[in-house]
């Protein structure tokens, strides 16, 4: 394993742990208004699984090491979009 090797994992594992997390951020800011919103939530679940599975698959390389330091970048993803996306949460209707 050399040391360029494990950076590009560690980024690789950030960016599919921002894509995955940001996409459901949008999603969840998009359900109140969603027509099918049940729809919605399970395709965003199974496209965003099916993509971060993919991508650590294909991350490995036929070693497990490659997949554990992605997993600390997706972690760190997951820190990352926390960290920058707002929280403002709608405000709630009193009736």
């Amino acid at each position: 394993m050399s040391g360029v090797s494990i950076v590009l994992s560690l980024l690789a594992g950030v960016m599919l742990g921002s894509l995955f997390y940001g996409g459901l951020w949008f999603t969840v800011r998009r359900l109140p208004v969603a027509r099918y919103p049940a729809l919605l939530a399970l395709a965003s679940f199974w496209i965003r699984s099916l993509i971060v599975l993919a991508g650590l698959v294909l991350l490995m390389k036929q070693r497990w090491q490659y997949g554990i330091i992605a997993l600390a970048g997706f972690t760190l993803g997951r820190l990352a979009i926390a960290k920058f996306l707002p929280e403002k949460r709608p405000e709630a209707k009193c009736t």
